[in-house]
């Protein structure tokens, strides 16, 4: 479940090794490049964690932080 904190969305996301966290990190790539909107993120292991918010609007959540972070749960599943 995303939470908002600081300004952003957040996610923290357990996975059964790191290749499984990698692989989910590439999809998630893809997808925040076609829509030109990149997380912050970092990897520890089998542990990916998101936080999302829009840095040319001030570095707020906004609708496209909503959107990519309904991607990122479709991809997560």
């Amino acid at each position: 479940m995303w939470t908002e904190q600081n300004n952003k969305l957040y996610r923290k996301f357990t996975f059964k090794d790191f290749s499984e966290a990698f692989a989910f990190m590439t999809r998630v790539a893809l997808a925040a490049e076609k829509m030109d909107h990149h997380p912050s993120w970092t990897n520890t292991w089998n542990t990916v964690e998101i936080s999302l918010s829009t840095h040319d609007a001030g570095d707020v959540v906004t609708g496209k932080d909503r959107e990519l972070a309904k991607k990122i749960d479709a991809i997560a599943k």
